[in-house]
């Protein structure tokens, strides 16, 4: 599936350097990405620690992008992480061979700190992701830090209180106080020196319990700067401004190859009503496509839609190699290398991904999400979202229903506001890598 190679395995050959040496476990694409993060800005402290690391899920391919080695053996498995959405998942993984890769991954890491107390090394262990990482770290013996990336106290309640819920079994979630179960609460104290929860709301109810939570923002809304200067185009002639400049709709797909094919089949029957809805209005749709996916196959589906082959881009984009359609009164942008200004840029998105979309309401926009048939972006998925970015997030059961959702929303431009503050509340504001990074060197070097 990719032109990497796999990560190099490092047994015997431990670094032996004075300082702390840091173990990092992650188990998913997008818990690699910020424990990398992460490792960015430690690298960059006074006395940085020795890092290695052991992605729990998948082949850890971030890691290998920045040289950081990898202690144990790495496997990719069928359901690529997404187990907790189908029991089908779980069986294919273990099946795929699980329970033997687990094993050893936690007998790498038992081994690991051991042969570093032995040379005398201070040792510790970052986890990050869900309770996985968190009881590998428990286990290990060494003290430890967590980044809860899994888990929020918004898929429960909000700051006014508990959510309703229609199904019986969601009182399950949060019976004991908390979206953490006790058992992971109870993983969260002891050696564990800092919990980095990924909102204010979380970490406010963890410290009810005697557990170091810290907050400090959601690595994810790091490193989305865009290249070229966004203007502003909600201010207070909000509505001539309307009327005067094309609205701009980024899409978001999601990055899983076939579910991204079947998701963008289902976005351009949104945007085709959109474009039906919106008269003579020019419209721009940015297609913030993952580099994994096959611009040719999303393509072929544009032109069976009717959409023709462009010349000349109606807007700014750093990629002088996306490419353009146009069909009536729209135009239509693929790029793989101008995410971040499709993210700033886009008035709203059309979405059907999971950390694209937080990260697009992070920025204080709203997206309206179509759930889809999986394994990722399915209803339940799509709904738990919901619950877990608030207002900022607009469910649709069918794409006609996406221009009824847009129009709705410029009717109330006031509306405009409330999601921009929702947005940084539920996602937090950028430097949050930085500032774990800092804390980290406080509370597992220097204790």
């Amino acid at each position: 599936m990719s032109d990497l190679s796999p990560l190099p395995v490092v047994t015997n050959s431990l670094d032996t350097s004075p300082g702390l040496q840091l173990l990092v476990l992650s188990n998913g694409h997008g818990e690699d990405i910020i424990a990398v993060r992460i490792i960015k800005e430690l690298q960059c402290l006074c006395s940085p620690p020795n890092i290695f690391a052991l992605p729990l899920v998948g082949e850890g391919r971030a890691y290998q992008r920045f040289n950081v080695p990898c202690i144990g053996k790495v496997q990719a498995m069928p359901s690529g992480g997404f187990i907790y959405m189908d029991s089908r998942q779980l069986m294919r993984d273990v099946g795929g061979g699980l329970v033997q890769l687990t094993w050893q991954q936690i007998q790498a890491v038992r081994r690991w700190v051991s042969s570093q107390t032995k040379l005398g090394n201070q040792n510790a262990i970052l986890a990050v992701g869900d309770i996985v990482p968190l009881l590998f770290a428990a286990i290990s013996g060494a003290n430890y830090a967590f980044v809860g990336t899994a888990k929020s106290e918004y898929y429960v309640r909000d700051e006014l209180g508990l959510l309703p819920r229609k199904s019986k079994s969601a009182r399950w979630e949060n019976f004991s106080g908390s979206i953490y179960h006790p058992w992971e609460r109870w993983l969260m104290s002891g050696r564990c020196r800092a919990v980095f929860p990924r909102d204010a709301l979380t970490t406010k109810i963890l410290r009810k319990w005697p557990i170091p939570a810290f907050d400090l923002g959601n690595p994810m809304m790091d490193g989305l700067e865009p290249t070229l200067k966004i203007p502003r185009f909600y201010s207070a002639d909000v509505e001539q401004q309307e009327i005067a400049r094309p609205l701009i709709v980024t899409l978001l797909p999601g990055s899983r190859a076939n579910e991204a094919y079947a998701n963008w089949e289902m976005i351009m029957m949104a945007v085709s009503a959109v474009i039906a809805s919106f008269g003579e209005r020019e419209v721009i749709f940015l297609g913030a496509i993952a580099s994994g996916l096959d611009n040719n196959i999303l393509s072929q589906t544009l032109q069976i839609m009717g959409w023709q082959n462009w010349d000349q881009s109606p807007i700014q984009l750093a990629d002088a190699n996306a490419l353009i359609f146009k069909q009536r009164n729209a135009y239509l942008l693929l790029t793989q290398q101008a995410y971040n200004d499709c993210l700033h840029l886009g008035d709203l998105a059309i979405a059907m991904a999971g950390t694209a979309t937080e990260q697009f309401i992070g920025l204080g926009k709203p997206a309206i999400a179509i759930p889809g048939k999986g394994p990722q972006y399915n209803p339940a998925f799509a709904e738990a979202q919901s619950r877990l970015l608030g207002s900022s997030l607009i469910l649709v059961d069918q794409p006609v229903k996406v221009p009824q959702v847009v129009e709705s929303l410029f009717r109330n431009p006031d509306f405009f506001q409330e999601i921009a503050e929702n947005g940084v509340k539920r996602m937090g504001s950028p430097g949050a890598a930085k500032r774990i990074a800092e804390c980290l060197q406080e509370r597992l070097i220097y204790k």
